[in-house]
């Protein structure tokens, strides 16, 4: 999806023709996201997620939270040159099928990737927008104004919450009813975003519906069963996979599909790490068989029992 003659694509020769091995690679998604210590959310999620479904990911630091899997108390974000520097230097090395923007901490880094956005303007940007309600609310809203009038207009797929999305984008609603997804995407649309998924939309009997759409049409919807848990990193999950399965060649409405089936599947073995939230688990189909046989008794040492020496370094 990316343009040969594009910055940062590197220039063609008869060996990289002659490269199948290189050419059969996965597709790479750059993700610009901060580092969640807990692993719950921010690079980790975005990383693991994409790596799950079959792409590359080229971590953009953008910042780090203070956290733990029950709630953030602080972000320490990184200034802007910090951000273009690993961005633009990766860029100049590595074609980039996708681009996915998670939390950045600053006005000042949503303009300076929204400046990357737009030299790479065939790359598709897929922007997830969090929960801040943990911040500051002054900070909270120079962050939204300055993602609705810098990154939103570069953006290709808006994906959030229904209850965050609609707190943001329609402020001011004061239907009988629910804005529906359609009512969302039109509120996005107008800030040029083509395609908005809306997640989390409650329905009766303890169902949600996922919805992607257009200002004029429903493209696709997802209903799954609501889990009791509380869960943290979801719709970094989410959105990751999105990026990857489109970075990897899919169409939009098959990749949705698929991302909001891997995120049923990575909640449905999720844990909890901690005293808090619980986290997907984005590896679930890493996990043993429960019910594989035994492995038979071969006579070597049952590693499992085995136990580390103490440590006892001397200084």
């Amino acid at each position: 999806m990316t343009n040969p003659n594009s910055p940062g694509s590197p220039p063609s020769s008869s060996a990289d023709s002659d490269d199948d091995t290189e050419a059969a690679g996965p597709a790479c998604v750059m993700v610009f996201n901060a580092s969640d210590p807990s692993g719950a959310g921010g690079l980790s999620s975005d990383v693991t997620a994409i790596a799950s479904v079959g792409a590359h990911a080229l971590p953009v630091v953008t910042g780090a939270y203070a956290r733990d899997t029950a709630e953030i108390f602080d972000h320490f974000a990184f200034d802007e040159e910090a951000v273009a520097e690993q961005a633009r230097a990766i860029l100049e090395d590595v074609p980039v099928q996708v681009i996915k923007v998670g939390f950045v901490g600053t006005p000042e880094n949503l303009s300076t990737i929204a400046e990357i956005a737009a030299d790479y303007a065939d790359v598709p940007l897929i922007a997830y927008m969090p929960n801040l309600s943990w911040w500051d609310e002054g900070q909270i809203d120079l962050y939204l104004d300055a993602f609705r009038e810098l990154l939103l207009p570069q953006t290709t797929v808006l994906v959030g919450n229904h209850s965050t999305l609609w707190r943001w984008l329609l402020p001011d609603w004061s239907g009988e009813r629910s804005p529906t997804a359609r009512d969302i995407a039109k509120a996005a649309s107008e800030m040029g975003v083509p395609y908005t998924l809306v997640s989390g939309i409650p329905l009766p009997d303890q169902f949600i519906d996922n919805v992607l759409a257009t200002p004029q049409a429903v493209l696709g919807s997802e209903k799954f069963e609501r889990f009791e848990a509380v869960f943290a990193g979801a719709g970094d999950t989410l959105s990751a996979a999105l990026a990857a399965l489109v970075a990897s060649g899919s169409d939009l409405a098959a990749a949705t599909t698929e991302a909001l089936s891997y995120l049923d599947r990575c909640l449905d073995g999720g844990f909890r790490p901690g005293m808090g939230h619980v986290v997907p688990d984005r590896l679930f189909w890493a996990q043993p068989d429960s019910e594989a046989d035994e492995p038979a008794d071969d006579g070597a040492p049952d590693l499992q029992n085995f136990e580390m020496p103490p440590h006892d370094t001397k200084h």
